[in-house]
């Protein structure tokens, strides 16, 4: 099998070396062999790689990809290993969601409703929204 150095892993795979080794470091990445003080990986790596970068670009975090490499049975397919792991990250993005839209809706009400001079008189008018769990509405 042909030997890749780790710059052109790098190049070909989109990512930087140095992320390279950090993926080795942590352990979802095997690593290289070393011929002479070089790194050296067959071409398989550019798989896991491409993996790795599309469960990032998915909001994957590097513990999730780790999970999904080696947090299951061997017997388990890749399939049902994405599906597990995308029903618990759905239901995260879904809190997020609702989490933004209330920062939203406050925002807007803050934008409509301050006629504040000082921060203080906001302050005021902050406490007495979350004492009386009113709408923001500053004095």
């Amino acid at each position: 099998m042909p030997q890749l150095l780790i710059s052109e892993v790098a190049r070909r795979a989109g990512v930087r070396a140095s992320a390279i080794r950090y993926y080795e470091q942590i352990g979802i990445l095997t690593p290289a062999q070393r011929i002479g003080n070089q790194r050296c990986y067959d071409t398989t790596v550019l798989e896991r790689l491409a993996v790795i970068r599309w469960a990032r670009e998915t909001g994957f975090t590097l513990d999730e990809v780790r999970q999904l490499f080696f947090g299951f049975g061997r017997a388990m397919p890749a399939s049902e290993r994405w599906k597990k792991l995308s029903r618990k990250k759905i239901a995260e993005l879904d809190a997020m969601v609702k989490h933004i839209q209330t920062m939203q809706r406050l925002l807007r009400a803050l934008e409509k409703n301050c006629h504040c001079s000082a921060l203080e008189q906001c302050g005021k008018g902050f406490l007495r929204s979350a004492e009386g769990g009113t709408k923001v509405r500053c004095l």
